[in-house]
């Protein structure tokens, strides 16, 4: 039961920078759709935690379907919707799909429709006829469509009836709103275009060797639903993020590394104005901004669904007024930029107009003290004029209460009059000690209506009359304000395009900032991109490595158009081999996603690809050994790589036959090298020193022998983790295991046994004893047994047994 509420009408303000939004991390899914036909391919998702429509026009893809598998790597679909009348090319991929043997992936469900339903007019229809928020009502049935015609592409009719296939799955699943009632659709908030042109190619494997990403099990059980957390990796170093749509974009970004050299040239522009000294504070005042971009997608979507809190409303408030500063910033910056330019452009008024109906209409006050949307003063005459009575009421009731006790029995010492929503005026008396049962409670000209807290409440005359005349005020205020609510949703879903472009473009600049700033940190420079063939770093440091050890020693990259194409990486274990084969293939990469790399100078030429075969990454429902995987990642580079592209491999042939294993080696850097000039940029380390020595390798330009620097101190080997030219002939395998921890009898028999190999000795067995030794043991046991006396009684055969038979048995066996 609740008294009297008074409303206090105080000045409204904005609400407080201090004031968090409560952003509700929602488990975010994907549902496709995709349709293969005559070699083009067209495809539509749909992402739940922006409530967006992604497509992509009609494109080329042959029977291997890699630009669909591209995709499928990228967005990681829960649902893959396709017609059930397909291709048996693309039956077989979708089989191999829903088959994957990766425990870490969940695989898709495929869900498939009758062909009837991708029809391109069926599809048309199903677009046309829906009711989009970001459409404005006033709209007429044309102007629709010349609107929907300037976002979508009809021209592209596979991607079309693949939109209208979307929409029939959304509909059928009620994907987001399956406990809504049945007239409310899934909110779609915006159509997006994605295209995947100029992407460098990257398996999954290489992800995982370069440790770009990295999952770790979370540690805290109450993040055990989420699972998973980002560990120590490329994308966890990069992340200087301030808002979530900034660390999306950032994970997308080093999913889709570019061979577009404007677009990469534009990132590195942005990160090397921000990293002159004298636009330190620009970088300060434009992340504080970001900080306040909030959940703008989940926000809209629950204005879309009417559920939308006191907080969603002061994170929208927050969003515009921030995203007006940025654009205010940026028209201060040079417009020879092109994203500032853009963001000065496309953060139109609209964002100022949504900020400040915001502020004019919401009492952010009075919504926190009451957990519920209050409008301001002079918003609403009929709404300031009840709220003026419900303040009232407090004397008014006072009076009312006195007239009432005079008109009640002497034994009643008080009473009052309250205010109930939803049940109206009541007289509320205390409870008499002779009030014992319910018919204690008759009152003569009252209503008795119920007992609470020792306290009768009665309905009266006066409190009929009050109910009559004054009615239910305090539901009839929230009505009212849930009217004006539900009006100022409309005009801010209409104006939703502005708080799109807010996101995108946000975003893009919130990467661009953590990029910046971890340049600044770490020294790095900014790459020249060249369309020759060839890489060339000065300095090269790994972005990881770096950070771990106490000192780090850069390396040199120099791999030209006709020369050094092929490099073979010789050394010791441990010298810092494979960590030089990673820092090659970080530097590029970072190139390739526009961000400054870890060296003194940097010259990247075109790179299509990057392939490794570093790390194996065994699976136990794959069924492959670990040569057949290591097999599978070299095959991958043989029959991909062109000349554009980085091929990384690290010891190569290990897991067979030492002579199989190097024949392999042999020749697949063979066939690589009698490609001439076409040849990739090849980085292969290996311990065959073989390879060198039997000369398998043709001399040639193409094909440089590089080694890591160590020196033999008595014992002692020490590493200087420094590269130049030449071939190591030893692998000082007994030194590091030493440095692991291994007995000096072992690592001694080691060397014993390796030198003998080399010198074509043969290798006899230690610590046995001879036969003659052992021949006069089985004497002396013989005579010591037919000493014995066997007719004495006091003769113990079993001691016998035990302290010389079974001594000197075992060691002679």
């Amino acid at each position: 039961m609740s008294t009297l509420a008074t409303l206090t009408n105080t000045s409204p303000s904005p609400p407080l920078p201090g004031c968090k939004h409560e952003e509700e991390e929602e488990c975010s899914e994907v549902h496709m759709c995709v349709l293969w036909y005559r070699g083009q391919l067209g495809i539509t998702y749909y992402d739940t935690e922006d409530c967006s429509v992604y497509f992509m026009p009609d494109m080329p893809d042959n029977e291997h379907l890699k630009l669909l598998q591209k995709v499928i790597d990228e967005v990681f679909p829960r649902c893959i919707v396709t017609s059930a009348k397909q291709d048996h090319h693309f039956a077989k991929f979708l089989t191999n799909i829903s088959s994957t043997g990766d425990e870490l992936v969940k695989k898709p469900e495929i869900v498939l429709f009758p062909n009837a339903d991708f029809g391109l007019e069926v599809s048309k229809q199903r677009i046309l006829s829906r009711q989009f928020p970001f459409i404005p009502s006033h709209m007429t049935a044309t102007e629709k469509i010349l609107y929907l015609s300037s976002i979508i592409p009809f021209e592209s009719p596979l991607m079309v009836r693949a939109l209208g296939g979307l929409l029939k799955f959304l509909d059928r699943r009620r994907v987001g709103v399956e406990l809504e009632d049945s007239t409310v659709g899934v909110p779609i908030l915006a159509f997006k275009k994605f295209v995947l042109t100029d992407i460098v190619n990257m398996d999954q494997d290489t992800y995982y060797v370069l440790q770009i990403f990295k999952s770790e099990v979370h540690p805290s059980v109450y993040k055990l639903a989420s699972g998973l957390k980002e560990g120590f990796s490329l994308y966890g170093i990069l992340n200087r993020c301030r808002c979530k749509w900034g660390e999306k974009l950032l994970r997308l970004w080093l999913m889709r590394p570019t061979r577009n050299l404007t677009e990469l040239n534009k990132r590195l522009d942005v990160i090397q104005f921000f990293l002159l000294a004298q636009n330190h504070e620009t970088v300060l005042t434009l992340q504080d901004c970001l900080k306040n971009i909030k959940n703008v997608p989940l926000i809209l979507r629950r204005m879309t669904l009417s559920n939308t809190k006191v907080s969603d409303w002061q994170a929208l408030y927050k969003t515009a007024y921030s995203a007006v500063c940025l654009r205010d910033t940026c028209r201060s910056l040079p417009s020879t930029i092109e994203l500032f330019q853009t963001i000065s452009h496309v953060f139109t008024d609209d964002l100022h107009y949504i900020a400040s109906l915001i502020s004019k209409v919401i009492d952010f006050e009075g919504s926190i003290s009451e957990n519920r949307f209050t409008v301001r003063p002079n918003v609403d005459p009929t709404i300031d004029e009840k709220k003026r009575k419900l303040m009232g009421l407090s004397d008014f009731l006072t009076e009312v209460a006195r007239k009432e006790l005079e008109t009640l029995d002497n034994c009643i010492p008080s009473c009052c009059v309250i205010y109930i929503p939803l049940i109206g005026f009541l007289l509320s008396i205390p409870r008499l000690p002779t009030m014992v049962d319910k018919s204690d409670f008759e009152i003569e000209g009252l209503d008795f209506m119920f007992l609470s807290e020792d306290k009768l409440h009665y309905r009266s005359a006066r409190t009929k009359e009050l109910d009559s005349m004054l009615g239910d005020l305090h539901c009839e205020i929230r009505d009212q304000e849930t009217l004006i609510m539900h009006q100022l949703q409309t005009k801010i879903l209409e104006k939703s395009a502005v708080l799109s472009n807010v996101i995108e473009f946000t975003a893009q600049l919130d990467v661009l900032l953590a990029l910046a700033v971890m340049a600044r940190e770490n020294g790095y420079c900014r790459p020249r991109f060249t369309q020759s063939h060839g890489i060339r770093i000065k300095d090269g440091r790994h972005p990881l490595m770096e950070l771990c050890a106490k000192t780090f020693v850069p390396n040199p990259v120099e791999s030209g158009e006709v020369t050094g194409r092929v490099k073979i990486l010789t050394g010791p274990n441990s010298s810092g081999k494979s960590v030089y084969l990673k820092q090659v293939g970080l530097i590029t990469f970072m190139a390739l996603i526009g961000s400054y790399v870890p060296a003194s100078e940097a010259e990247i030429g075109a790179v299509d690809g990057i392939y490794t075969r570093i790390h194996s990454r065994e699976s136990v429902s794959l069924g492959l050994s670990t040569f057949m995987i290591d097999l599978n990642q070299v095959a991958k580079a043989v029959n991909n790589a062109t000349a554009w592209s980085l091929v990384l491999i690290d010891e190569f042939g290990k897991g067979t036959n030492t002579v199989d294993g190097l024949s392999l080696l042999a020749a697949v850097l063979r066939y690589w090298i009698n490609q001439g000039t076409q040849c990739p940029q090849v980085f292969v380390s290996t311990n065959f020193h073989s390879l060198m020595q039997l000369k398998l390798l043709p001399d040639t330009p193409l094909v440089q022998y590089l080694t890591m620097e160590t020196h033999q101190d008595g014992d002692e080997l020490v590493f200087f983790y420094q590269l130049k030219e030449g071939v190591s002939t030893v692998s000082h395998a007994a030194n590091i295991a030493a440095l692991a921890g291994m007995p000096h009898e072992v690592t001694a028999r080691g060397v014993e046994v390796s030198e003998l190999i080399r010198n074509g000795k043969p290798i006899r067995r230690i610590e046995h004893p001879s036969q003659n030794n052992q021949l006069e043991r089985c004497k002396s046991l013989v005579e010591k047994f037919l000493c014995l006396d066997l007719d004495d009684p006091h003769m113990d055969l079993e001691e016998f047994m035990h302290q010389e038979v079974l001594p000197s048995a075992a060691s002679v066996l």
